[in-house]
């Protein structure tokens, strides 16, 4: 795999995480306003996004178990870093609309 292709994939991870971060928030906004049905929905989206990121990941790791050299790239560093805070996100968030739900 050469440095453009990781590069590449570095950009589908952020974007695919960027997009499932910007659903969880606003799905947290939408449990602050007591409108859960939204917030299911963004959160399946959110879901969608987030299967789409880990998709691209494991195809990297799947080239490199192959035997592929993978050429480290800063973009693909920093996709990893937004599936992961995203991931994070994901499991506090779903805690927090609980808690808008017990309020409601």
């Amino acid at each position: 795999m050469n440095r453009e292709e990781t590069t590449l994939l570095g950009f589908e991870i952020v974007a695919y995480a960027g997009d499932a971060r910007s659903k969880l928030l606003e799905a947290l906004k939408a449990a602050q306003a007591g409108d859960f049905e939204k917030t299911e929905n963004l959160i399946a989206e959110a879901d969608a996004c987030l299967v789409d990121a880990h998709n691209a990941q494991t195809s990297l790791l799947q080239k490199e178990a192959s035997g592929d050299d993978i050429a480290f790239r800063v973009t693909l560093m920093h996709g990893q870093d937004h599936l992961m805070t995203t991931m994070v996100i994901k499991d506090l968030i779903n805690h927090i609309v609980e808690l808008y739900k017990r309020g409601n």
